[in-house]
């Protein structure tokens, strides 16, 4: 990857003013068979405990269990659940140890490996890329990412297959929305999306 790795400041912030400078950034992840990597175009902040009001939604409002231990270490690591017993999002912790508090990684826009993505997804070669890597569930598949293998690493490490990289693209507004496809704190305004672009998942008209 061109551009320069993420360092752990960066993700040593509340989660709420970490996901809107993530957007632009690139996510890689190095594999035997190649490089897969995609701007990041959507995400979503979740709160920590010490939060007031308390984010429902998030899976630490109940403090730490052995599920999401990884939100409450180090900033700048994957923690990766699965959802529907078959598919897995993306987050990153933020927050200084012990606090808490992370972002969710909603959607990118395929950068390198767009053939790899769409074997994983078991699409047909020239897929668009919204059916790609829209989505959470569909980005952890493009990508080749799951909680048993990728749960934990550090994504400001040389040495971690899964990084995050600014690549130098220039800063875009972020358009702010209420978070999608939770039942809980549906009201707050924590999701942040590029406005336009394609692979933004969810309704097309945002608001």
């Amino acid at each position: 990857m061109r551009g320069a790795l993420l360092k752990r400041a960066f993700f040593e912030a509340p989660p709420e003013l970490v996901a809107p400078r993530l957007l632009g950034k690139v996510l890689a992840h190095r594999t035997a068979a190649g490089v897969l990597a995609g701007r990041i175009v959507e995400v979503e902040a979740y709160l920590g405990p010490h939060n007031d009001p308390l984010d429902p939604a998030s899976h630490t409002h109940r403090g730490p269990t052995p599920r999401n231990q990884v939100l409450f270490g180090p900033a700048g690591h994957a923690y990766i659940y699965s959802i529907y017993g078959r598919y897995f999002c993306a987050n990153v912790s933020c927050e200084t140890e012990g606090k808490a508090g992370g972002v969710l990684l909603r959607a990118l826009e395929p950068l390198h490996g767009a053939a790899l993505m769409e074997r994983n997804r078991g699409l047909a070669p020239g897929a668009p890329p919204r059916l790609l890597t829209s989505g959470p569930g569909r980005l952890c598949e493009a990508l080749g990412i799951t909680r048993e293998h990728h749960n934990g690493l550090d994504l400001t490490s040389r040495k971690s297959p899964l990084q995050l990289w600014d690549d130098g693209a220039p800063e875009a507004d972020a358009l702010v929305t209420v978070r999608i496809g939770i039942n809980h704190a549906v009201d707050f305004p924590l999701r942040f999306v590029l406005r336009g672009n394609a692979c933004v998942s969810g309704p097309k008209k945002l608001r």
